[in-house]
C-alpha cells in the first residue's frame, strides 16, 4: 500500500539561486524605495493641507468676530449727519426767542432725513390702524366696546411698532375692539 501522506512539494532545482533583492510578495527593493518615497510625498501633503485648515478655520472666525463687531458701522454712518443736524438744531434753538417756525421747519427735516436712513437699512414701521388685529405684530393692551367695528380690529395705535425686513423688531402697541355687552 502507498502511503496517502507523501510531500508533494517541488524541490528546489539545483542550480537555482533566490534573489537576494526580491521581497516575500514580489516587489523588488527599489520598487519599495519609489512607494515609501510616494507616501513620504502623500503625508506631507496631508500635513500641509491639514495646516492650512486650521488656518483656515482660525481666519474664518477671526472674520466672523469682526463682522460681528462692525455690524452697525454703515447704519452709523447715516446716523452721524442727523446727530450733527439734531445738534444745530439745538444750537438754533438757543439763540432764536421767536423764531420757532424754523425751529419746526428743522425738526421736522431732521426727522425725516432719521426715518428715510432707517428705511434704508430695512427697517419699515407696522401701521396697525384698522387691521385685523395680529398677535405676530400687534401688541394688545386694552380693548373698548365699539359696535361700527368688528370685533378684534385694531381702533387706536398707541406707539408704532417696526419690523426689520421680515423679523419683528418692537411690535405695535394697540385698542382693539369688542362687541358691545
Amino acid at each position: 500500500m502507498a502511503d496517502m501522506t507523501e510531500d508533494t512539494t517541488p524541490a528546489p532545482e539545483m542550480g537555482a539561486s533566490v534573489d537576494a533583492e526580491q521581497s516575500s510578495d514580489g516587489l523588488n527593493l527599489e520598487e519599495l524605495k519609489a512607494k515609501a518615497a510616494k507616501s513620504d510625498e502623500h503625508w506631507d501633503r496631508v500635513v500641509r493641507m491639514t495646516a492650512d485648515f486650521d488656518n483656515y478655520k482660525k481666519r474664518a472666525a477671526r472674520e466672523k468676530q469682526d463682522a460681528i463687531k462692525y455690524a452697525n458701522e454703515s447704519l452709523l454712518e447715516k446716523l452721524i449727519p442727523i446727530l450733527d443736524n439734531f445738534e444745530a438744531a439745538i444750537t438754533a434753538a438757543s439763540g432764536a426767542a421767536g423764531n420757532s417756525d424754523s425751529l419746526k421747519t428743522g425738526v421736522q427735516m431732521i426727522h425725516s432725513q432719521l426715518k428715510a436712513a432707517m428705511t434704508d437699512s430695512g427697517l419699515e414701521e407696522i401701521d396697525a390702524r384698522n387691521q385685523q388685529f395680529d398677535p405676530n405684530w400687534h401688541e394688545a393692551v386694552s380693548q373698548q366696546e365699539n359696535a361700527e367695528v368688528p370685533e378684534g380690529q385694531v381702533i387706536q395705535q398707541l406707539r408704532k411698532g417696526y419690523k426689520l425686513r421680515d423679523r419683528l423688531v418692537r411690535p405695535a402697541t394697540v385698542i382693539i375692539a369688542r362687541k358691545p355687552a
